[in-house]
């Protein structure tokens, strides 16, 4: 039995799920619904659908609301949606579809491709969370000056905010939050911000969900003998991850895990993609390991 939308449900590490696609660029469910599987069965604290990592804007708004729909059905655990779009109606649309279908909380990033000052962008937020309304919680995504960020927490409409700019703007924005949650968006912050108590957003434990949360557990129970085990292992992965474009890596693991994730979004050059060979035959050496370790931790 799935929580209900709440905004403590946020405070914990969400997996940044890809979105599994046919050859032809097509949806494919059958994946979907094994990736959601095995994410659920890794008990994640959540899933977040189209984020960055989940190609998002390749799919129609009625393919994501099924995608929605369907994983919200599937999935054990909490069910994020990002609804970023290039208009405020087909966001808002997406938001509505999000919040019938069940969803957790919705992802809000600013509108693509128009190049908005910061009222304009205080303003599609605001509107935004008028029109829609206070359930589920709006998390707020994207590059936003401090100042308005913390402008929009402090309106109290909103949920909460993901920050992927280092330490010291999410104690920054943590002051402000009020009761709004603040998730860091970088993986290499998951061990401060789970010590500090703050949401995750994670592209790596899509990959790797059974050392993520096997990480989280000694971080809420404080063993820091295998923090730093189960760290190291995890680190190795983000080095890897880090040399190819989103979501190129994440979905190269989730494949090699036997999942059928579709093409890549973008093509690599010749040394990319000799490198893309290299981390594949790594991680098929690397997730046993990674398993047994997390499995002791």
């Amino acid at each position: 039995m799935k929580s209900p939308p709440t905004i403590a449900g946020l405070r914990t590490v969400h997996a940044a799920a890809i979105t599994p696609r046919g050859k032809s660029g097509d949806l494919n469910f059958g994946a979907l619904f094994e990736l959601i599987d095995y994410l659920s069965a890794a008990r994640m604290g959540g899933i977040a659908l189209f984020t960055r990592w989940g190609e998002y804007p390749a799919l129609s708004v009625e393919e994501r609301a099924r995608v929605t729909y369907l994983a919200v059905k599937r999935s054990r655990v909490p069910v994020l949606a990002g609804v970023g779009s290039a208009t405020f109606d087909h966001s808002l649309e997406l938001a509505r579809e999000a919040r019938s279908a069940g969803v957790s909380a919705i992802l809000l990033p600013p509108p693509h491709f128009y190049l908005c000052d910061e009222d304009d962008v205080c303003e599609f937020f605001t509107q935004f969370a008028v029109q829609l309304g206070s359930a589920p919680p709006i998390v707020i995504t994207g590059s936003l000056t401090p100042e308005t960020a913390c402008r929009l927490l402090e309106s109290g409409r909103f949920g909460g905010i993901v920050e992927d700019g280092g330490d010291s703007a999410v104690d920054h924005l943590r002051a402000a939050a009020i009761d709004s949650a603040v998730l860091a968006g970088d993986d290499r912050a998951l061990v401060p911000a789970r010590r500090a108590g703050l949401g995750v957003l994670s592209a790596a434990a899509c990959a790797a969900p059974e050392l993520t949360m096997a990480l989280d557990a000694a971080i809420a129970t404080g063993n820091g003998e295998a923090i730093a085990r189960l760290e190291g292992q995890r680190q190795e992965l983000l080095h890897w991850l880090d040399r190819f474009p989103s979501p190129v890596g994440v979905k190269t693991a989730v494949a090699a895990r036997g999942i059928q994730t579709g093409p890549l979004p973008v093509p690599l050059s010749a040394a990319k993609q000799q490198c893309l060979s290299q981390f594949r035959e790594w991680f098929q050496a690397w997730l046993p390991a990674s398993r047994k370790l997390a499995s002791h931790a």
